[in-house]
């Protein structure tokens, strides 16, 4: 037990020393980039549909993709950036989104998903 302690205290210092590596925080940035864009091509190609003949299913059909993109990329913001005010506003992206996709699913009487 006492060895998994001073190897747990051992990870703990080189995370710490790491996260103060310019190389570890400039590959934290290109992850972030990474991310951000994967998040921002999968939702521009979620958000292209097929119109129905229904404006609100098509709105509805467009924007929930808008709104789990913005969910994926407040997730990002939650792994990698630093500034707290912008971390809570991260965590309210995501409640908020994730609240305007279940209201706008049942506007429209489609099944509620689970959030992603």
């Amino acid at each position: 037990m006492l060895k998994l302690r001073t190897a747990a205290a051992g990870l703990c210092v080189l995370v710490l020393l790491a996260s103060n590596d310019p190389a570890s925080a400039a590959n934290a940035d290109s992850q972030f980039i990474a991310e951000l864009g994967s998040a921002m091509n999968k939702m521009m190609i979620a958000m292209d549909i097929r119109p129905s003949g229904d404006v609100d299913s098509d709105f509805v059909a467009s924007m929930v993709p808008h709104h789990e993109g913005a969910i994926e990329m407040a997730q990002s913001e939650l792994r990698y950036g630093k500034n707290e005010q912008l971390r809570r506003i991260a965590q309210e992206i995501i409640i908020t989104q994730q609240e305007e996709i279940a209201a706008m699913h049942l506007a429209v009487n489609q099944p509620l998903q689970a959030p992603k």
